[in-house]
């Protein structure tokens, strides 16, 4: 009975010592209301990562906008307000002017992780502003102007915006005024419906999803062709936070990600041609841009966005250093229409 019972006791002893692996639950907000089609995608990938994650690692989402201000999100988590945001790298411009790489993208995030691309962007979060970059959801989707007007075009077929009172913002404007030469209204997209409503602005762009959400189809009639751009929605995780995770909850977390991107690039190219057929059985017209009008008014797009990046990137101290690396990334020159 006394071997028994020192044993019992050792084996409680031991038991005692032995590290405990509590599951961990972090916390996130998103920069959309949930209504929209980007915060119910950031939203699966949230109910995947807790069902794969129970018992070790959990999401707790605090809400949108409501709960912390679109813009001061990606400062929130940078200074660990909150742990996770998802948020386009647009909102964080200032600190982190390499997104724009993301912009004028024309690849997907399968596309750039297999070449070094996300690997690439997240390196620069991470010594930039102290985040990990865990992922590019939502890619493929690009971007269209939608008018409330019919568009007119000039003689040589380009786009005539002399007119519009365009929306704009920091995406868009090297774009909207030094290729179209706009003259735009910046406002944020909580605002635009009551924008349009009130005659403030009649044109805006916007991706090729999501109109339907906001319900600027009220006021919408035409959408112009070529897209242009990408959108640059991804997950930053505070950097403290992330190291701080077992393996098994980053490793749940990271590998998570990466199926979304999958996933959700997937889902939003079918949603993208249901979306479109349901706008244009409600009367939206299609103006499409020919020729070398297409093909100017795509590469001005494109190498707007890169010279602002540029720009942005020589006032930063990591420099231009990473200039070439992130086009070469992030653009895939076979993918131009006509090459």
């Amino acid at each position: 009975m006394k071997l028994t019972t020192k044993a019992g006791f050792l084996a409680a002893t031991m038991l005692a010592g032995a590290p405990a692996f509590a599951q961990q639950t972090i916390s996130a907000v998103h920069a959309f209301p949930e209504s929209l089609i980007y915060t119910k995608s950031f939203l699966e990938f949230v109910d995947k990562v807790n069902e794969a994650g129970e018992g070790v690692i959990q999401i707790e989402v605090r809400g949108g906008p409501e709960a912390i201000g679109m813009f001061q999100q990606p400062d929130a988590v940078r200074n660990g307000v909150v742990d996770m945001v998802y948020t386009p790298g647009s909102f964080y411009a200032g600190a982190l002017p390499e997104k724009d790489a993301l912009v004028a993208a024309n690849v997907t995030a399968a596309e750039a992780r297999e070449n070094g691309g996300i690997e690439l962007i997240d390196e620069i979060h991470q010594e930039k502003m102290g985040v990990k970059y865990l992922g590019w959801f939502d890619s493929g989707v690009s971007y269209n102007l939608w008018s409330v007007n019919e568009p007119q075009l000039d003689d040589e077929g380009n786009l005539d915006v002399s007119d519009w009172k365009l929306r704009g913002n920091p995406v868009y404007n090297a774009f909207f005024t030094e290729y179209l030469g706009a003259s735009v209204i910046d406002l944020p997209t909580t605002d635009v419906y009551s924008g349009l409503e009130r005659g403030v602005v009649d044109a805006t762009g916007w991706t090729q999803i999501g109109l339907i959400d906001l319900k600027w189809n009220d006021f919408v009639n035409y959408r112009i062709e070529p897209d242009f751009f990408s959108t640059d929605l991804g997950v930053i995780v505070n950097l403290d936070t992330w190291e701080g995770l077992s393996d098994e909850a980053k490793t749940i977390l990271q590998d998570t990600a990466i199926q979304h991107e999958i996933d959700s690039a997937e889902k939003l190219a079918t949603l993208r041609d249901e979306e479109f057929a349901q706008l244009e059985e409600g009367g939206m017209q299609v103006v499409t841009l020919e020729g070398e009008a297409a093909a100017n008014y795509l590469a001005a797009a494109r190498e707007k966005t890169w010279e602002r990046m540029r720009t942005q990137m020589e006032a930063h101290p990591m420099g231009t250093g990473n200039y070439d690396a992130l086009i070469e990334a992030f653009y895939d020159p076979s993918k131009d229409p006509g090459n």
